[in-house]
């Protein structure tokens, strides 16, 4: 087992209406990497990850608005929005130049982090996100509207639906009720806000305009040929066989690896 690292928790206040807590370790002249949570999900995932990182690393692991310990009273829930929240952290704790991940919704929020601070951010990471066709990219006005519509009626069985989808065949059942319970309790009007603004949001544009190197860390069972086919040539596909959707929780040691790999290229 790693040694738990020395981990600081602390906030940083976004105007009045938003507080952000994120968790420190490593020394402030260590590279540095920033890691982002996925929807309806918290800082806290990335804990064990953290300790099996490099000991000279710099960690910030931050949980976004009404995510984790963070709250905010704000009514603008986009991807565009929680990069901000997380520009403000790397401000508080003046990062000049970082490795951005993101696990699910986080990858979308670490393109936009790299987009919004392209002197700041060296390479962003997607963990187990950007490749799903039927969530990131822009999609039609009818298939948005039918996901929104899917979580107003029912939003726990959308929950539902998201946790199935991210899971292998013959999961631990265990398991994915954990992580059913979790993401349904997300606060509101938040968790539907924020899934509504990921559908919402243009990859394709953002896309044209993030200038740094992605690297998407995709679970190998739901990376279909056509998202390989659509994206390979814009970002660096890594198929991974870590365990579902959630790999980072089921698999720390193996995720610092490969954010390892990236961050000392």
């Amino acid at each position: 087992m790693p040694a738990s690292r020395n981990k600081k928790n602390l906030q940083v206040q976004r105007s009045d209406h938003t507080t952000i807590w994120y968790t420190v370790s490593g020394p402030a002249e260590g590279p540095t990497l920033v890691l982002i949570h996925g929807w309806a999900c918290n800082r806290g995932d990335f804990d064990a990850v953290t300790d099996h990182l490099p000991a000279n690393y710099r960690v910030l692991a931050i949980d976004l608005a009404e995510h984790g310990e963070s709250r905010s009273t704000r009514d603008v829930w986009t991807m565009e929005e929680f990069a901000r929240d997380v520009a403000a952290v790397l401000e508080a704790e003046s990062v000049d130049t970082a490795v951005v991940a993101g696990h699910s919704l986080g990858g979308a929020v670490a393109v936009e982090v790299g987009r919004l601070l392209p002197d700041n951010v060296s390479h962003v990471v997607a963990l187990d996100s950007l490749t799903y066709l039927s969530l990131f990219p822009a999609q039609s006005q009818e298939q948005t509207a039918a996901m929104v519509h899917m979580f107003r009626e029912d939003f726990a069985a959308g929950v539902r639906g998201l946790v199935e989808g991210g899971s292998p065949a013959g999961f631990d059942s265990a398991l994915k009720n954990s992580y059913f319970e979790k993401m349904v309790a997300v606060r509101q009007p938040a968790g539907l806000r924020s899934i509504e603004g990921l559908v919402h949001w243009d990859m394709d544009a953002a896309l044209r305009e993030t200038k740094q190197p992605i690297t998407v860390f995709a679970v190998r069972a739901f990376a279909t040929q056509e998202a390989i086919d659509r994206y390979g040539d814009r970002f660096d596909i890594v198929l991974v066989d870590l365990g579902s959707h959630h790999f980072p929780v089921e698999a720390p040691e193996g995720t610092a690896k490969l954010l390892a790999s990236v961050t000392t290229e």
